[in-house]
């Protein structure tokens, strides 16, 4: 029987997702890859997302969060003028609509979103509540207490 390694989806999943529904969405969707993304953890507690997206303007983006879901999406009206048109002889530049959607974990916070040389980065922060974070338990005497 063949195994899978699945070490390179568990370094990508801290932060972002359980597990399983990693592999639901990495092995079961066939989603184009357009646009290109990069994932990074820049510290303990901090993430980025940054998104290729040469020829878009801030305008024709759309940043928004809906249960747990960061859906980062464009519409390009302008998509069947210049089809129609004739002008292009190659187009390697693709300004098409899209949808991409990055399932957040409860603790992740959007921080910031800017839109710079065709690259649209998004700061991510995880927020560890109090009841979560770490704590040292103090060990009380027996004869102590019983005085």
């Amino acid at each position: 029987m063949r195994t899978m390694d699945l070490t390179p989806l568990l370094r990508s999943s801290i932060g972002f997702d359980h597990i399983n529904r990693l592999l639901d969405t990495s092995l079961g969707s066939n989603e184009a890859s357009y646009p290109p993304y990069n994932i990074e953890k820049v510290s303990e507690d901090d993430y980025r997302i940054t998104i290729a997206l040469a020829g878009f303007s801030e305008d024709d983006l759309d940043v928004a969060i809906n249960e747990g879901v960061l859906i980062v999406s464009a519409k390009n009206n302008a998509e069947k003028e210049d089809e129609d048109d004739g002008r292009f002889l190659h187009r390697g530049i693709a300004k098409r609509s899209f949808e991409r959607r990055f399932r957040l974990a409860e603790t992740i916070r959007v921080m910031d979103a800017e839109l710079k040389n065709g690259l649209l980065t998004i700061d991510l922060q995880r927020e560890v509540p109090e009841h979560l974070k770490p704590r040292k338990i103090a060990i009380n005497n027996a004869k102590k207490a019983g005085k």
